[in-house]
């Protein structure tokens, strides 16, 4: 029987966290580590994997959004946290003011920043987007002279400072492409046009997790490591976990809410697309797309139940979805394993991927609000 009375919930090791961090840092051990704790921590928690990672090592944090950024420091967490993706209108003076470091693609965003600076009587930490190849956000090489020129000025005017220059690469997750070594050029001729120019930056970065794991020339100095600190690897042609030197720090789990004997021929779930071959026992697993599993794996999500790993059997409901354990006995109450660590014999996220033909980026960060999360290891 399980002993924690709950339908799903998922299992955070935040010592693993901690290991994971330290195995990056090194693998860059000249450079510092940024812990990217976007999208609640790529659906791990942000606050306490932002102390987890801090506690082993993490000199900056990362967030997508101000209000991901501006959140840590209402919980509480100091030191040096960034912050990449903004439009129009953005909370800048409250990021200002919380001391964080602020992304500037375009002369919209750097104007704005300048104004909200004044307002606030503080100079703004700002870090220059380079786009060399990504066509995502940042500064096109052609655009990269007025907007470097303006923050030259507006450095000299006191209302920003420039700590940083920094890109993204588009294929670093897979070995060998050619974008990467024309990235690294295109960042390299883009740093040093702006260094040139007055912007003395007190960090450089374009790794992320796969860079930081393959591309020791680009480490700079900082990487910027989102998924590998959870880990969970960036790509499969990057190996496993274990072989990266990795721990999956999410467990997801929940405890079956019946188990029956059904007949021959008996249609299980909506659509009826799976249907029993023989007399067999059916296992309910009280978890669905609503709590973040993808109704795209439908027969083909894996989970571990009974020592055995299963198979989805039909459709994934909102809340639940039907394993098939054959002769196999069972109890409400026992545990299954949705995923986890391959190491114990647990089905993984990117099992989970390749079941709906998507990255375990997805898996874990659209495990949703519902699911508690459980902390080990705080």
């Amino acid at each position: 029987m399980n002993e924690t009375p709950m339908r799903v919930y998922a299992e955070i090791d935040l010592d693993a966290v901690r290991e994971n961090v330290r195995a990056l840092r090194a693998r860059a051990p000249r450079a510092q580590l940024m812990a990217v704790v976007k999208s609640n921590a790529y659906g791990h928690g942000a606050v306490p994997c932002a102390r987890a990672a801090q506690e082993a090592g993490a000199t900056w944090l990362g967030t997508a959004t101000p209000e991901e950024a501006l959140a840590l420091r209402a919980a509480g967490i100091e030191g040096r946290v960034m912050c990449w993706l903004w439009t129009p209108g953005g909370p800048w003076r409250e990021a200002i003011e919380a001391d964080i470091d602020v992304s500037v693609s375009g002369m919209w965003a750097l104007d704005e920043v300048r104004e909200a600076a004044r307002a606030a009587g503080r100079t703004a930490r700002i870090q220059l987007k380079a786009d060399t190849g990504l066509g995502r956000n940042g500064c096109q090489p052609a655009d990269w002279a007025e907007l470097v020129g303006a923050a030259v000025a507006a450095q000299a005017e006191g209302t920003v400072q420039v700590t940083g220059v920094w890109s993204h690469f588009a294929c670093a997750d897979e070995p060998g492409h050619p974008s990467i070594r024309l990235q690294l050029e295109a960042f390299r001729d883009m740093l040093a046009y702006a260094e040139k120019e007055g912007v003395d930056p007190e960090v450089r970065h374009i790794a992320n997790s796969p860079a930081t794991l393959t591309l020791p020339e680009s480490h700079y100095d900082l990487v910027r490591t989102g998924l590998a600190v959870y880990g969970v690897s960036p790509a499969p042609e990057l190996g496993t976990p274990a072989q990266l030197g990795l721990r999956p720090a999410m467990r997801l789990k929940a405890s079956l809410a019946l188990v029956k004997s059904v007949p021959a021929g008996h249609g299980v779930s909506y659509g009826h697309h799976y249907v029993t071959e023989a007399e067999t026992h059916l296992a309910l697993v009280p978890a669905g797309y609503a709590d973040g599993l993808p109704r795209c794996a439908s027969g083909r999500g894996p989970v571990l139940v009974g020592g055995k790993v299963r198979r989805a059997a039909g459709r994934i409901a909102m809340d639940q979805f039907v394993v098939d354990l054959g002769e196999d006995l069972a109890e409400p109450g026992d545990e299954a394993v949705v995923f986890g660590d391959a190491e114990r014999g647990e089905p993984t996220a990117e099992d989970w991927a390749q079941a709906a033909h998507t990255i375990a980026y997805e898996i874990v960060t659209r495990i949703g609000g519902r699911v508690p999360r459980v902390y080990l290891g705080g």
